[in-house]
């Protein structure tokens, strides 16, 4: 009665498990390991992807950070002021 009761459990639990790695892509992800071509060629659009977004999030951060410097600098805040006022006209030169 206890193999049965044994087998019935492991049963289970490999269907569980089976379950999961379906739930996961298990067999997706193995078959990409094993194809190192597709491997490269994902990481490296990935890469190119993560590089784009990094290059655009920080042209549009810098530009608020520039538009938020320059009205702090109409606001003519005494040591502040003159500072990003130095700072304002050195980014407006490089652009």
């Amino acid at each position: 009665m206890k193999k049965l009761q044994l087998q019935k459990k492991l049963l289970q639990k490999g269907e569980e498990i089976s379950h999961q790695m379906e739930k996961y892509n298990i067999a997706e992800y193995i078959s990409i390991l094993n194809n190192p071509k597709r491997y490269l060629m994902i990481n490296f659009l990935a890469g190119l992807a993560r590089g784009f977004g990094i290059a655009v999030g920080f042209t549009i951060l810098g530009a608020v950070v520039v538009y938020f410097l320059q009205r702090v600098m109409l606001l003519n805040l005494p040591v502040i002021g003159d500072f990003i006022a130095e700072i304002v006209k050195l980014v407006q030169q490089n652009m």
